[in-house]
């Protein structure tokens, strides 16, 4: 509960700031064309996210007669998780990773890379699967696209309003063109973005966690999840993989770990307070660690 409340809080925060950019901008059209944007932004990354990042790796469904022994465990853990079992794709990645994506249980996708299958044991793969089968069960890739969404039209708008300043145009009929209305616009440039995004992650994070508990609760055995993530990050680490940043953050581990500057900016939280919750929660079970 305590991390949908979170969720909730950043992601109406998150709005806010959209809107509250719109009406700075614009007034109150402005604020009127900011909910549109945002309205049809959402709506597409409703209906079509899914199918676009499944294109943007290549990735292509695996039949269940060239591996009914993954297809057997997809089937076993989403009964567990009591939803529907997900098409399963294979992406052509070196990388070991996996990320899932659809708009929640009954239109979702699992999707693992090439490397992932080579390099974890079955007990691992069973705690990664798991995790994504959370995140569907959970509807967290619909609410990290919507983030992302109003992440990026937050930029969109901000990208506006760096053309108005340069062309000399007004911000609105209701504000002036005072320096102080001109600093003003110049310090909304450069951090609303910053905001945007930080919240954005924020958002992404706090998901991971959820995801690694209830994913845990899934397969049953936290300890797998948790070695899965341990060799998963240190190949990371060493091989940051060629993806689009916008879409790291679907992925069980950031593909992209060796280029992180700090936490506050990083799409998942620390793989050592990962591994260590879920130490936790096994002792919490009687599980050895």
């Amino acid at each position: 509960m305590a991390y949908m409340l979170r969720t909730a809080l950043l992601l109406g925060l998150l709005t806010g700031l959209f809107l509250f950019l719109g009406k700075v901008i614009g007034g109150n059209t402005g604020l009127v064309i900011a909910l549109i944007i945002a309205g049809i932004m959402n709506f597409v990354s409703y209906w079509f996210s899914d199918k676009i990042v499944l294109a943007m790796y290549r990735a292509k469904e695996i039949p269940y007669d060239e591996a009914p022994w993954l297809h057997n465990m997809v089937e076993e853990l989403a009964r567990r998780a009591n939803m529907p079992k997900p098409p399963i794709y294979l992406v052509p990645m070196e990388q070991p990773n996996a990320f899932a994506t659809g708009r929640g249980p009954g239109n979702a996708a699992v999707a693992v890379t090439s490397g992932i299958l080579n390099l974890l044991n079955e007990d691992e793969l069973r705690g990664v699967l798991a995790h994504e089968l959370a995140h569907i069960k959970n509807r967290d890739v619909l609410i990290a696209s919507i983030a992302a969404t109003i992440a990026g039209a937050i930029s969109m708008v901000v990208n506006w309003l760096q053309w108005m300043l340069i062309f000399g145009f007004g911000r609105s009929d209701e504000e002036d063109n005072s320096p102080a209305s001109l600093i003003g616009s110049i310090l909304l440039i450069i951090i609303t973005p910053i905001i945007a995004t930080i919240i954005q992650l924020a958002i992404s994070r706090s998901r991971e966690y959820l995801a690694d508990e209830t994913g845990a609760k899934i397969c049953g055995c936290p300890m797998s999840l948790a070695r899965a993530l341990d060799k998963i990050h240190k190949y990371a680490v060493t091989m940051p993989a060629h993806v689009n940043e916008g879409t790291a953050h679907l992925f069980i581990e950031n593909p992209l770990s060796g280029k992180n500057i700090m936490e506050l900016f990083s799409t998942h939280p620390p793989v050592e307070k990962r591994i260590q919750r879920l130490m936790e929660l096994a002792k919490k079970i009687g599980q050895p660690v």
